[in-house]
């Protein structure tokens, strides 16, 4: 897949997210934040852009409405932590962990989630367009009534998924796993499955195989 990569210039200054918690219009950009601990916190409405953040933990903090753009995210922890309603671009999520993170009514472009931990995700009422899931698990996940657009799971843990309300034509999931998913048959139409996968699906559709 073609995807623009976060812009991100380099020798970034050291910020903390700390230094913007009060301010009316918290923004940082052009930095580099290592090392933070900003959990159980409020930021609404925050924008972030042309920076670096690694080895952070954002557990149980309150993200809604986030803007984000040409972000790179390394080993960064938002269990639990709310970012619905939010906007992303040209960022990467790698190594990180997103157990049950809330990102439902978003639009997601140029995102990539690479070796990351986002089961339980909730991501229903969103716009995914160039977005890549690389060896990640997706257990549980719901994207319900999402529109996907040149979307890509590779690799990835999928089991019970939820795609209902979601057209999942084009989109191929055939090196991906999974043992039961929630989908409709018509949104089915124009997915692409292994051999495997094509057999798992008519046996949850109660079809009897034989030899």
């Amino acid at each position: 897949m073609k995807m623009d990569s976060p812009k991100v210039p380099k020798d970034l200054p050291i910020k903390n997210f700390h230094d913007i918690l009060y301010e009316e219009d918290p923004e940082l950009e052009m930095c580099m934040v290592n090392d933070c601990t900003f959990s159980d916190e409020v930021l609404k409405k925050v924008r972030l852009s042309k920076m670096i953040i690694k080895n952070c933990k954002f557990n149980n903090t309150d993200f809604s409405h986030i803007e984000m753009t040409d972000v790179l995210f390394e080993n960064c922890d938002f269990s639990n932590s709310n970012l619905n309603s939010s906007y992303m671009h040209r960022s990467v999520f790698k190594g990180c962990k997103l157990l049950g993170i809330n990102l439902t009514d978003s639009r997601i472009g140029h995102v990539q989630f690479d070796h990351s931990l986002l089961n339980l995700a909730t991501l229903g009422n969103s716009k995914l367009e160039r977005v890549s899931f690389q060896d990640t698990s997706l257990e549980g996940s719901d994207f319900y009534d999402c529109i996907f657009k040149t979307v890509e799971f590779s690799k990835c843990n999928i089991n019970s998924a939820t795609f209902e309300k979601t057209s999942l034509k084009g989109i191929d999931i055939s090196d991906s796993t999974f043992e039961s998913l929630t989908v409709s048959i018509p949104d089915l139409n124009g997915c692409k499955v292994s051999t495997l996968q094509a057999i798992q699906f008519a046996t949850l559709l109660g079809l009897v195989i034989t030899d």
